[in-house]
């Protein structure tokens, strides 16, 4: 008894402090959570904005908008965004993110509607609300406009709902006006479920409150409430309610704040149903411990005694001894435990010895390698001076190409090599295949000046691409061809890009090629890139890879993504 009452005190003040520490980490974790959701709703509005910014940029199908490009003439009488189809753009655009629904784009000299969609239902054309898309378009021309989450009721869908993102075509050629020339406009209907996956974390209770408003508490998304009958709703300014937790933050991109209200009693009430749970186990415990106590004590003692004693006996070197005289008890467990102890522990000694007889084979094995790349080397090298000696300097020069190509590819040395390595190696490679072709395949090389000759990229990198363009795009062409290899820094990436004039890749083509490269375990044909983009992909990281542009009888393009390595140290941007 006296053991146990200042026990059970302790007992319950750690439960109370428990129950503090639990309540206060819940309402932190939620404000966590409340930060990290405003944080991904920032990026989702951030990022379907630089969606609607393809008609400035056209950077998924490699063109570019500049002051030049006569936009007005363009989209009325070449019916054209960024010199391809108007159609053709809006499908780029939607296959471009799997959330994106529909895409529109309204021509504004006759509200012509030109649409590309993922519904099979038909489109009501005179229920689409292009009125209601315009308007805040023609106060603010310069901006997205945003359309808050609503039903599809134009493709007769009530339960889908959508958040439309609005941008003006705005034609920037020529002398700038006080009012932009907007020729169209461009609509994205993105799945409001991308929302719904988001808030699903914070596993909020069916009486608990969320709701996405910009700086004029406009509601552009909730779990109670539609946000177009969003006006007959209460004030969304913070409630002084002891019974809720309110939470707040900010949404920088919309200039507003994500409002969750919790309840209290919702949020806590596993809390105190555990509390009760444990009052109840701490007297039940204390009864049962009386009784128990005294009968374990006796028990105990031996058993551990005899443990102990076998413990200083492996502890002087013995090993060959077991716990014969053991119960079915907690004690017999840590008599078994501690004769399997050993058992594995002389299994380990004895794996010792053969991992060591194997290791001194390995670096046996390892010195054969070297020995024959070394003969190998030595025999070229005699053809070669065989060639000079009898004047063919042209077989004496492949032969050399073909000795130094070895040494690159045999070379067991680092994965990341300088940019002139790589290159040194692409010329030896190249010049075989000039003289293979007679002289009708060319390579030219571009290095910019903001790369440095220390910048690194993965060794045997490009050749399997420059060899792709050769096979896969000058060859099939038939007659002369070239292949350009150009590197440059662009921002914190190193991109070498490898252009051809070949055959160029049809579009179904150039799609099923883009899905392969997007799953890492699926097999091909193309084993050149493929190998390529993996390697990057597993080395770099996610940003980095491969990207695949062609235009058919035109020529293709092939980029890789590098990040800035600098003697095989990554470094920061302002550093390298």
């Amino acid at each position: 008894m006296v053991g146990l009452i200042p026990l059970i005190a302790l007992s319950v003040f750690s439960l109370q402090a428990f129950t503090g520490h639990v309540q206060q980490f819940t309402v932190n974790n939620l404000k966590q959570m409340s930060l990290y959701m405003s944080y991904n709703v920032n990026n989702f509005f951030s990022d379907y904005d630089e969606i609607t910014r393809l008609m400035y940029t056209g950077k998924y199908e490699g063109y570019s908008h500049n002051e030049s490009t006569n936009q007005t003439v363009n989209v009325n009488q070449n019916e054209q965004i960024n010199n391809i189809p108007i159609a053709a753009f809006l499908r780029t655009v939607l296959y471009s993110d799997k959330h994106i629904r529909s895409v529109f784009f309204i021509r504004s000299m006759d509200q012509n509607i030109y649409y590309e969609t993922r519904q099979s239902k038909p489109l009501q054309v005179e229920k689409l609300p292009v009125a209601e898309w315009l308007k805040p378009l023609e106060k603010d021309p310069n901006h997205l406009s945003i359309y808050p989450t609503h039903s599809e009721t134009y493709y007769n869908s009530h339960n889908q709902k959508v958040i439309t993102f609005g941008r003006n075509l705005i034609d920037i050629s020529g002398t700038l006006t006080s009012v932009p020339k907007v020729v169209g406009s461009l609509f994205i209907e993105v799945d409001a479920g991308v929302l719904d996956s988001f808030f699903q974390e914070l596993n909020l209770n069916k009486d608990d409150e969320l709701y996405v408003l910009d700086s004029n508490d406009r509601l552009y998304y909730s779990n109670k409430l539609d946000p177009v009958d969003a006006e007959q709703a209460a004030s969304f300014k913070s409630v002084n309610d002891t019974r809720l937790l309110v939470f707040t933050s900010d949404i920088p991109y919309l200039e507003g704040r994500i409002l969750i209200r919790v309840s209290k009693q919702e949020l806590f009430k596993q809390l105190t149903s555990t509390q009760s749970t444990v009052y109840f186990a701490i007297a039940v415990c204390a009864i049962v411990l009386l009784g128990m106590g005294t009968l374990f004590s006796r028990r105990l003692a031996a058993p551990i005694r005899q443990v102990l004693q076998h413990m200083n006996k492996v502890e002087m070197g013995n090993l060959d001894i077991q716990i014969q005289d053991y119960k079915k008890d907690e004690i017999g467990r840590l008599a078994v435990g501690f004769n399997r102890m050993l058992e594995r522990l002389k299994v380990f000694i004895n794996d010792a010895y053969v991992a060591e007889i194997k290791q001194k084979q390995a670096e046996l094995n390892a010195l054969k390698s070297q020995i024959r790349p070394h003969y190998l080397y030595n025999t070229l090298e005699v053809i070669r001076m065989n060639a000079v000696y009898n004047d063919d300097s042209e077989v004496a020069d492949m032969i050399l190409a073909l000795s130094n190509q070895l040494k690159y590819v045999i070379d067991y040395g680092e994965d990341w090599v300088s940019i002139e390595e790589e290159l040194d190696h692409l010329k030896d490679y190249f010049y075989i295949i000039r003289v293979r072709y007679e002289n009708r395949i060319d390579l030219r090389l571009q290095v910019a000046d903001n790369v440095k000759p220390n910048y690194q990229l993965l060794k045997l990198s490009l050749q399997p691409i420059v060899e792709n363009a050769i096979q896969h795009g000058i060859r099939p062409k038939g007659g002369k061809g070239s292949v350009l290899v150009s590197v440059e820094r662009v921002e914190d990436k190193l991109c070498v890009t490898v252009y051809d004039d070949g055959a160029g890749i049809s579009v179904d083509k150039l799609q099923e090629l883009n899905q392969l490269l997007s799953k890492p375990e699926a097999p091909s044909k193309n084993v050149g890139l493929k190998n390529v983009h993996d390697r990057i992909k597993t080395t770099c990281g996610e940003p980095y890879g491969l990207e695949i542009s062609s235009i058919e009888n035109v020529g293709t393009s092939i980029r890789l993504l590098f990040p800035i390595m600098v003697k095989h140290l990554k470094l920061p941007a302002h550093e390298a």
